[in-house]
C-alpha cells in the first residue's frame, strides 16, 4: 500500500493506493526544483537584469503617479517577499514617487485587510497606499479602447492615471489563458464586470486554443496581451513557485519578453506526456487556490487529459470559502450537465454572465467523466447539485471509484493538478 500525500487547504490529506493498482504518481518537475540562489536574492537578479527593458529603478525618474498592481486573497503571489523589495526599488529611482498598491481582483470579492496582512505583512499595510479593485464599482473604471475580440476595455481609472504602471504575479499553467501571469494582472485582474465577462465568454472558451499551455491563436490571451499594452504596462516581475509556494525563479522586464522567458521555464518544468488512468486524482495544490469550487476546474482539467474514456476524476478542494460567487453557484447546480450547456451556448458574448466560464468547463469534463469531490466544507447535497458526487477523504473517494470502474482500475495520482501541464500524444 502507498500512502500519498495530497495538498488541502493548509495542510495534506493522506491517499492511500495498494501497488497493484497505482499506475503513476505524476509530479511537476518545478516541485524538485532547487535554486542556487535565495528567494530575496532571486527576485532582485531579476530586477537588475529585466528583459528588453530598463530597469525599474531608472524607470521611475521623474514619475510622480506610480501603481503597482498585486494579485488578491486566491494567488499564492509571495507579496510579504517581493514587494518590499520593488517598493525600495520604485524609491531608489524617485524617494518622493506617490506610489499606490492595486490589489487586483478580477471577478472576486475584495480582499479584506486581514488577508492583506497576511499577504503583504503589517508594515505594508500599515504605511503604504493600497486600494482593491472591485469589478462591479461602475465609476471606478474608464473605457480605454475596443479589443481584438471586439469586447470594450475598462480599467480601473487608478491605473490609466498613473505615469508608470508595474504589475507583479507568478506564473504557472492556466487551463484557458495557456499560462497565468504578466498581462493577466490587467485582464481580469483590474479590469470591471462587462470587460472580464466578455473575455470570458462562451464562445471564447471554447475555441480550441483556449487551453491549458497555448498562447498562440489564444483568443482569450490575445485581448489580454492588448488590454496591458493599452494602459501602457512599462514594467513586470513575475516569479515561479515550487509545490511549498518558495519562489525558484524570476523574470522582470517587458511585459512580453519576461513573460516569455516565465513561461518557457514553467512549459520546461511542467510540460510531461499524459498518463492514462481508470480513475485520476489530484488537488488545486491546497490553499489558496483550492478555497472555493469555482477556482476547482483548473486541475480537474489537467486530470482529464489523464481520465480514460470515461475515467473517473477525484478532486480535493477543500472550499473553505464556500462555492465561490453567487453565479457559479447558481449556473453549476442550474440542472443537468446538458442544461447546464444548452443554456450558457446561448448567452452572446457581451451579456457573458460572470462565472459562467467555470460551469462551462465543467459541463465539458461531466460530459464524459464522473467528478468525486472530497471536500469538508461543502454540504454533500451541494456537491450533488453540482452534478459531483461527495466524499469527505480520499480513500471513501477511491473506494466509491473502484465501485465504479472495477477493483482492478488503474489510478494516477496528480497530486497538485494545477502545477501540471499533461500532454497527449
Amino acid at each position: 500500500m502507498k500512502t500519498i500525500k495530497i495538498p488541502y487547504y493548509t495542510s495534506t490529506l493522506d491517499l492511500h493506493v495498494d501497488e497493484a493498482n497505482l499506475k503513476a504518481v505524476v509530479t511537476a518537475k518545478m516541485h524538485e526544483y532547487k535554486a542556487a540562489k535565495s528567494e530575496a536574492e532571486l527576485v532582485k537578479d531579476a530586477l537588475a537584469h529585466p528583459i528588453g527593458s530598463k530597469t525599474l529603478r531608472e524607470l521611475a525618474v521623474g514619475k510622480k503617479k506610480v501603481t503597482l498592481v498585486t494579485s488578491d486573497h486566491t494567488r499564492a503571489v509571495p507579496s510579504k517577499l517581493t514587494l518590499p523589495i520593488l517598493l525600495a526599488e520604485i524609491r531608489a529611482g524617485n524617494p518622493d514617487a506617490d506610489i499606490t498598491i492595486l490589489i487586483g481582483t478580477g471577478l472576486h470579492r475584495p480582499t479584506t485587510e486581514e488577508e492583506q496582512r497576511r499577504m503583504f505583512g503589517d508594515a505594508i499595510v500599515d504605511n503604504e497606499k493600497i486600494a482593491v479593485n472591485n469589478a462591479f464599482e461602475t465609476d471606478d473604471f474608464v473605457k480605454v479602447c475596443d479589443l481584438p475580440s471586439g469586447a470594450e476595455f475598462f480599467c480601473n481609472k487608478i491605473a490609466v492615471d498613473c505615469d508608470l504602471l508595474v504589475c507583479e504575479g507568478f506564473i504557472e499553467p492556466h487551463f484557458f489563458a495557456g499560462f497565468s501571469g504578466g498581462r493577466k494582472s490587467i485582464l481580469p485582474g483590474i479590469c470591471n464586470a462587462a470587460t472580464v465577462n466578455e473575455n470570458h465568454s462562451y464562445k471564447a472558451i471554447a475555441d480550441p486554443h483556449s487551453v491549458t499551455g497555448v498562447l498562440e491563436g489564444n483568443p482569450i490571451h490575445k485581448d489580454m496581451v492588448c488590454a496591458a499594452r493599452a494602459v501602457n504596462v512599462q514594467f513586470i516581475m513575475n516569479v515561479a513557485l515550487d509545490g511549498e509556494k518558495k519562489v525558484v525563479a524570476a523574470w522582470a522586464g517587458d511585459l512580453e519578453e519576461a513573460h516569455a522567458a516565465g513561461v518557457q521555464f514553467i512549459r520546461e518544468q511542467s510540460q510531461c506526456p499524459s498518463i492514462e488512468g481508470d480513475i485520476v486524482i489530484t488537488s488545486n495544490g491546497g490553499y489558496p487556490l483550492d478555497q472555493n469550487l469555482y477556482q476547482s476546474p483548473k486541475a480537474v482539467a489537467t486530470a482529464e487529459a489523464c481520465a480514460g474514456e470515461d475515467g473517473v476524476i477525484i478532486m480535493c478542494c477543500s472550499c473553505c470559502d464556500g462555492m465561490g460567487g453567487t453565479n457559479f453557484e447558481k449556473l453549476i447546480t442550474l440542472g443537468t450537465v446538458d442544461e447546464i450547456d444548452a443554456y450558457l451556448s446561448k448567452i452572446p458574448p457581451k451579456e457573458t454572465i460572470s462565472e459562467q466560464w467555470c460551469p462551462q468547463i465543467y459541463s465539458r469534463i461531466l460530459r464524459h467523466h464522473k467528478v468525486i469531490l472530497v471536500t469538508t466544507y461543502l454540504d454533500p447535497e451541494e456537491v450533488r447539485k453540482a452534478n459531483m458526487i461527495p466524499a469527505s477523504t480520499p480513500d471513501e473517494a477511491l473506494e466509491i471509484a473502484y465501485g465504479i470502474k472495477g477493483k482492478d482500475a488503474s489510478v494516477v495520482v496528480i497530486p497538485d493538478g494545477v502545477s501540471v501541464m499533461a500532454v497527449k500524444g
